[in-house]
């Protein structure tokens, strides 16, 4: 449990390589027969897809009390606009705190298409490649900087750094775009580039041995960040998370190689992946409602909590992709259908 718990954070990288990777080639995809994407196709489906489910859990935040992990939430206009993550006080307003992901994402929806119809007007490797560099670049200098301005300076007076690190670098859109830019490249590459990606997929056994070994050097960079901000910490603060990000990225396409490890089906995979949004909305408020309504679960034994936990959970989040989710999906589609 000890290393899952530790590790698990990672989980939230993982995912922005998979999103990078399926909504970029989800909207490079007509390139490839000389056709350019629709913009407000791709705003209105993720429009649909996001807002329903993302909209009815803000309203319990702000209507039950009860259903909030913290006491107080940051101002409903940070929620409405996805500026959360820019903006918040995590000590003085803890609630909802996990929507600083959704938060990456949704910039990401409104620019990266934009980027891509701008830069394939007159289509070049060398500036695409130049533009990922850049990007990266930024990334490294940004939380650089809040390492050698604001947290080693912090540390130094012996005052604690953690709220700093969360706030101005773990948060931010500017300083955690490393894993969309890491699925970006693959779906560019698989999109763009299908001799590459060839090669690519015939050497997945590499790709998982390379991407395992770049994971393992960030986790030991990562590992002591809330005790320390210098060597190994300092280096991880500025670059562990494009290492990270390219350790998962080959991970991901090793998985999708012709004989990669990976290729193989997990039961029930398919179940979650459906609830997955859901899942994400809620499970930390079901963490707070699991031990205020169900407190000898707690008392019974680890397991025991995390079972019911789990088990309440998948009810949640089946509930919400019920009532809410699926119905404006189907909405949509039908939508599609009959233009």
């Amino acid at each position: 449990m000890a290393p899952a718990a530790q590790m698990g954070w990672m989980g939230v990288d993982l995912f922005f390589v998979l999103s990078g990777y399926l909504i970029g080639t989800q909207f490079l995809r007509p390139y490839r027969s000389g056709a350019a994407p629709g913009l407000w196709t791709f705003y209105r489906n993720r429009l649909f897809r996001v807002l329903p489910a993302y909209l009815v859990v803000l309203a319990m935040y702000y209507i039950l009390p009860f259903w909030r992990e913290a006491p107080s939430l940051p101002p409903l206009w940070q929620f409405l606009t996805f500026t959360q993550n820019l903006f918040v006080d995590y000590r003085a307003d803890g609630a909802f705190s996990h929507v600083w992901s959704l938060c990456v994402e949704e910039h990401f929806y409104l620019l990266f298409p934009l980027i891509v119809l701008f830069m394939m007007r007159k289509p070049s490797l060398r500036k695409t490649v130049g533009l990922l560099g850049c990007l990266v670049l930024l990334g490294i200098s940004i939380r650089a900087y809040v390492l050698f301005h604001l947290l080693q300076p912090l540390a130094s007076a012996g005052q604690p750094f953690g709220l700093v690190y969360i706030e101005r670098i773990y948060y931010p859109t500017y300083s955690r775009l490393d894993g969309l830019l890491a699925g970006i490249t693959l779906a560019l590459v698989r999109t763009l580039r299908p001799v590459w990606w060839s090669a690519l997929s015939r050497r997945g056994h590499t790709l998982l041995c390379i991407g395992l070994a770049l994971i393992g050097v960030a986790f030991y960079l990562f590992e002591a960040r809330w005790e320390s901000v210098s060597g190994a910490s300092a280096f991880g603060v500025a670059f562990g998370f494009p290492l990270l990000s390219l350790g998962l990225g080959l991970l991901v396409a090793s998985a999708l190689s012709a004989n990669g490890w990976l290729r193989f089906r997990v039961p029930g995979a398919k179940l979650i992946a459906t609830l997955a949004y859901s899942l994400y909305l809620t499970h930390k408020e079901l963490i707070h409602l699991t031990d205020n309504c169900f407190p000898g679960l707690a008392l019974a034994g680890r397991f025991y909590w995390l079972g019911g936990y789990a088990a309440f959970c998948l009810i949640a989040g089946e509930l919400l992709y019920l009532c809410v989710e699926r119905p404006f999906l189907i909405f949509r589609d039908r939508g599609s259908i009959s233009r």
